[in-house]
Parts: structure tokens; sequence; C-alpha cells
């Protein structure tokens, strides 16, 4: 991987502005999935600027590195890297989840240009990554497959048998990204279904495990890095997130999961609590 040289003053002041972007789209569109879509903004950003392959001008480009965003709900981030990267018109983004949108709140992979997996059932995304890692490698392709899944959507079955699927075949061109924010819809992870000890488990998949700060830039491309230098299995990035992150309205609270937005009341509110006013792209 190639580091860009960018000072953290600037990734720091791109991630204000997705996060203002992100904000006013889901906003507008009357309601969403605030809260994990505030953990994953570094994330994101480091993937699709520093880390992955990619050609926005063609976005079937075969040899291009593969993001599965397996918690579908958190759509709108990563159309607005898509967007910002060139994909598509960040025009776009005004329209997320309103009538006859290219960007519906869960993702479309036949509606969007550079999703690679239509999401919105929990617990399938990693299945089908291991599917695109597999295929890779019989293919003799070197291209990497990375997946972003939730911890509340750790609570399926399904990630665990692709969990212990990976393992077996011994894929090490998959990296996958654990938002561990720690909450879900319901509540806690701790209080709903506990995950602990959640690296330990994932070492007994035979996965290759590291644990990062997911809201640090130097942390989260080093682990990227470690994960990709990795051999012989899988890498697992538990990434410790706060969810809401950014947002005095939304940072930490478990009923940031899913906001409504019936007002412009409302509207003010969640925007005021960015505590930054920044242009909007459309």
């Amino acid at each position: 991987m190639e580091q860009q040289q960018i000072s953290r003053e600037q990734w720091d002041t791109l991630a204000r502005e997705f996060r203002y972007v992100v904000t006013d789209a889901i906003c507008r569109s009357g309601s969403g999935h605030i809260g994990g879509v505030m953990s994953l903004v570094e994330i994101v950003i480091t993937l699709y600027y520093r880390v992955m392959r990619i050609r926005p001008e063609e976005p079937t480009w075969p040899e291009r590195d593969r993001l599965v965003l397996s918690k579908g709900h958190a759509g709108p981030i990563l159309y607005t890297a898509l967007a910002y990267k060139g994909f598509f018109p960040k025009a776009w983004l005004a329209t997320v989840n309103q009538n006859g949108t290219r960007l519906p709140s869960h993702m479309d992979q036949i509606l969007t240009p550079g999703v690679e997996m239509t999401a919105g059932s929990l617990g399938q995304g990693l299945s089908a990554a291991c599917g695109m890692a597999l295929a890779a490698k019989l293919d003799g392709k070197s291209h990497r497959v990375f997946c972003i899944i939730g911890d509340g959507e750790s609570d399926e079955g399904q990630i665990w048998e692709a969990a212990m699927f990976a393992g077996h075949r011994r894929l090490d061109n998959l990296i996958v990204i654990c938002d561990y924010n720690k909450m879900q819809i319901d509540g806690t992870t701790q209080e709903i279904l506990n995950l602990e000890p959640l690296a330990d488990k994932w070492r007994a998949f035979g996965w290759e495990v590291f644990e990062i700060d997911g809201h640090d830039w130097d942390a989260i491309y080093d682990g990227l890095a470690q994960a990709d230098a990795v051999t012989g299995k899988p890498a697992m990035i538990i990434a410790h997130t706060i969810k809401g992150k950014g947002n005095r309205e939304t940072e930490n609270r478990v009923d940031c999961h899913n906001v409504k937005v019936p007002d412009e009341a409302t509207y003010g509110r969640i925007m005021c609590g960015l505590e930054c006013k920044m242009d909007l792209p459309y």
C-alpha cells in the first residue's frame, strides 16, 4: 500500500465534511442510521483514499479491490466516499433514501456505481465477501476483498459460518473490519448478546486478529497494512469506534441507531450538533 502525503489536519477536515454531508443527506430524507454511519467515517475514507485499488471511471475494472459493506444501513457513508472519488455526481447525495433515488437507504448494486453487493439483510455480506475472495484465489487474481461488518450484526449465526469457511479455506486475500461501536438498535451489545471475548473468538476460527482505534488515522492505516501482509489466513480488524461520532446530538447514544427527522426544528438541532458549518456539494 502506498502512503498518500496528506496532513492529519487535511484528513480531519475531510472527515468533518463527510460527517456534515451524510448528516444533511440523512436528515433531509426524514430518517436514517446516523449512528453506524458516523462511526465509519475515518475507516471508509482510509480505504478509498489510501488503501484500495479502484478506478472510478471504470467501476467494474476486473483488477479492482472490492469492498462489501455488510452493515448495509451505513450506506450513506459509502455513497459519500464513492461520490467524492468520482463514481457518480455529488448531486446524487441530496437524494439519499428519497423517491426515485439511485442511493437507497440500504445499498443496491444495480442502482449505484461502485457498490459491490446489495445489502440490507444483516449477516449475509461476509458470506458474499468469502465467495469473492475464493473466486479470486481460484482465478489466480491479486485483488483484495474488504468487508465491513457490524457488532450487532455479529449476533447473526451466518457471520460465524462464514468465519469458519474463510479460516478453513485460508483466504488471506480477505480483510474484514468489525465496526465495534458496542451499540445496536435495542441497546448495548453487552446487554443484548455479549460478544466478548471477541478477538479470541475470531482467532479460534483461524483468523489473524488486530485491534485498533477506529478513529485514529495512523492506527487504521497501519492496521490495514498489517492485515494486508498476513499470509495463510484471513485477517480481522476489530475497530473500536464511537456510535454517532462527531455530533453532540448523536455521539455514544443508543437512540441514534435510526433517527427520525420529522420537521425543520429537528433538522436544525441535529445539524447544529456537528458544531461546524460547511458548504454542501449539491
